[in-house]
């Protein structure tokens, strides 16, 4: 008698069993070479090349202006157009400062061009940063002085700008001072703890009102320094809080190259790409958003941290202080915004492989870089006074206040709930959402863990997996501010060096960094199609006007002797 799967001598248990093992470890990317390692093909070492010849020297000069320029008509298009707060307008009443707000169409229609030109300048550069994707490398490449150069002209202009794009720097102040007067920022809103008629309150948006602040203690902390210096002026709050968003700047400039360095990536097309980016000289300068200090450190720590870890010396004495001075930074990080704390893992990954890459190894470093994470969390927390009503679930959630279109899962449960409306079976969105977003979120802690386990493995660099999981985090996310692109775009910057990562990059940083209106709200649409069709007509003429100064055109042909198939600076 033949044997089936079912005979004795044939159990089926055993090889269910053995099948399901096999495909749980291929899921989590444990079996297979590493070549095979899906997420590795995003990189490739990448180069230095030398520095640019005279005329494309020129040429990066036109650029650098053409950049200034869009930004100074940003500052003063934000004059009328940006963020301004409801009281204490300074230029309110002022003959030539305050003539912007007094023409809507004309301010929201320079602001507009000059987020335009410098959506533009930033691509041209990228022509001096990249190369062409047509084939071929990149001949020669601008240096590191011409580009902090270039980042500085674009971001003086909007250092000093009114707010642009948002309105959170307000809901800032207000929950500073909330901090401030000793009351507790995580359990009562701007309106509850200050009053509905004060000058704070009035200038946040309705919706964060009654909302507890969804910060961490260490931004509150600075918050309250702030509140102490500058009272309740909010002009002079508005700036320091944008000094404090500069340093977190200027930390992402600092790590960014050398992170990129040890990814085998050119620094200067790392920063061109991640620091350069419009949606940071947008939302994190103009825009003040916090995300710039938690970046910042957090990028920062990873770059100490590694050095430790990547050392060929033994972890003690000197590197160890490396280790753990980059593990508090990026738990302080993780104090202004709680999502960083995901580096901590990919950190502890790579030095449990350092350590043999054993699960003894694991337990190790998860609790040396745990206490770490307890200490810098407990001092933080007790010595701000702010205690730990940051880590509760209704403070966590806050943001959930809000339905982005950009998640993917809030974007699936919008759709079926206008879909039913649409066939008559009723709005259904909020029991969908509470599907999609828990589905979203146990998918998006899947490829965490497939990418610590990837780390731990030698598949995929720490930084990398770092930013392949933020990208999941941000996708999946239950609400997404354009500004989130970020938490993915600037770590990957340092990694990521395929056209599959920096295409799409460069595509969704240009045409999101435009969809934001510059007050931060919303207009009337009439006048929204006058700024568009008056931004069309003028950026055009521009373009006319600088086709023989600008790199708008690559040539396939080389212009001169040593130049390939890749020229991408070169116009006739």
């Amino acid at each position: 008698m033949p044997r089936t799967d079912a005979s004795p001598e044939n159990p089926p248990g055993p090889r269910l069993t053995h099948r399901a093992t096999a495909l749980a470890r291929r899921a989590l990317g444990l079996d297979g070479p590493s070549e095979s390692f899906v997420v590795s093909h995003l990189h490739g070492d990448e180069p230095e090349a030398p520095g640019l010849n005279p005329r494309e020297t020129a040429q990066l000069s036109g650029v650098r202006r053409f950049g200034a320029t869009g930004a100074l008509l940003m500052a003063l298009g934000a004059l009328g157009a940006g963020a301004q707060p409801v009281l204490q307008n300074p230029v309110q009443g002022l003959r030539v400062l305050g003539l912007p707000a007094r023409m809507p169409s004309v301010a929201l229609t320079i602001a507009i061009t000059g987020a335009v030109m410098v959506v533009l300048a930033w691509l041209l550069l990228g022509r001096f940063a990249v190369g062409s994707f047509r084939g071929g490398t990149v001949p020669r490449r601008l240096t590191r002085s011409q580009l902090d150069r270039t980042l500085l002209m674009w971001v003086v202009p909007l250092a000093i700008a009114p707010p642009m794009f948002s309105k959170d720097v307000y809901s800032y102040l207000a929950q500073s001072e909330i901090a401030a007067r000793g009351l507790d920022p995580y359990g009562i809103g701007p309106q509850q703890a200050l009053g509905v008629d004060h000058v704070l309150t009035r200038t946040v948006p309705n919706i964060w009102r009654d909302t507890p602040a969804p910060y961490g203690p260490l931004f509150l902390w600075f918050g309250k320094g702030i509140t102490w210096l500058t009272g309740e002026n909010i002009v002079a709050g508005i700036f320091v809080h944008r000094l404090l968003a500069l340093a977190g700047v200027a930390l992402i400039v600092w790590a960014l190259p050398r992170l990129a360095r040890r990814c085998g990536v050119a620094g200067v097309t790392a920063l061109w790409l991640g620091a350069a980016n419009p949606l940071l000289l947008f939302h994190l300068v103009a825009g003040i958003h916090n995300e710039a200090l938690m970046l910042g450190l957090m990028l920062a720590g990873m770059e100490i941290a590694l050095r430790a870890v990547e050392s060929a010396d033994p972890i003690r004495g000197r590197t160890l202080w490396y280790l753990l001075a980059g593990v508090a930074l990026i738990a302080l990080s993780a104090t202004v915004k709680i999502p960083s704390l995901l580096a901590l893992g990919f950190l502890g990954m790579a030095l449990a492989r350092r350590w043999g890459g054993t699960l003894r190894s694991v337990a190790k470093s998860a609790a040396l870089l745990l206490a770490v994470t307890v200490a810098v969390v407990l001092a933080v927390s007790l010595a701000s006074g702010l205690g730990f009503g940051w880590l509760s679930p209704d403070t966590l959630g806050t943001a959930n206040e809000v339905r982005s279109w950009m998640s993917l899962p809030t974007l699936l449960g919008l759709g079926t709930g206008l879909a039913g409306v649409f066939l008559g079976l009723g709005d259904h969105t909020t029991a969908v959402l509470s599907l999609t977003r828990p589905i979203a979120s146990l998918a998006a802690a899947f490829v965490a863990l497939r990418m610590l386990i990837a780390v731990l493995a030698g598949r995929v660099h720490p930084v990398g997996a770092l930013g392949v999981s933020l990208a999941v985090l941000v996708l999946l996310f239950p609400v997404v501010q354009p500004w989130y692109l970020l938490w993915a775009v600037i770590p990957l910057a340092a990694w990521a060096t395929r056209r599959a990562f920096r295409v799409p990059a460069i595509v969704f940083s240009s045409v999101v960094s435009l969809m934001v209106m510059p007050n931060g709200g919303e207009y009337q649409p009439f006048i929204i199609v006058q700024a568009a069709v008056s931004t069309i007509a003028i950026v055009g003429l521009l373009i006319f006007l600088t086709r023989n100064r600008l790199p708008w055109r690559v040539r396939d042909g080389a212009p001169d002797g040593d130049r390939g198939p890749a020229a991408y600076a070169e116009t006739p």
